[in-house]
């Protein structure tokens, strides 16, 4: 994916790995997991090689919030996902 944008805000965007806002919606689904269910069953990319490093990388993102006090309630499910991709 590549973001080219006049809007100052996004500018530093740019590249993101393969599956990444695939990776994002997930992530924030864990807390229903019928609805990550419906999430990866949409985003084939999901679980595949491909996305392996947006995958890391969102979930990675998501546990340094919950270190700052945000996301907490995600964070059970994020540590969960962590160990399933440390396992890939």
């Amino acid at each position: 994916m590549i973001v080219h944008t006049e809007d100052s805000r996004l500018r530093g965007l740019g590249r993101a790995p393969e599956g990444f806002d695939a990776s994002t919606l997930y992530a924030y689904s864990l807390l229903q997991e019928d609805v990550a269910a419906r999430v990866r069953a949409a985003f084939p990319v999901l679980g595949s090689p491909a996305s392996l490093a947006a995958e890391a990388t969102v979930c990675a993102q998501l546990l340094q919030t919950v270190s700052r006090g945000d996301n907490l309630t995600l964070e059970d499910q994020l540590r969960t996902w962590a160990e399933e991709l440390r396992r890939r």
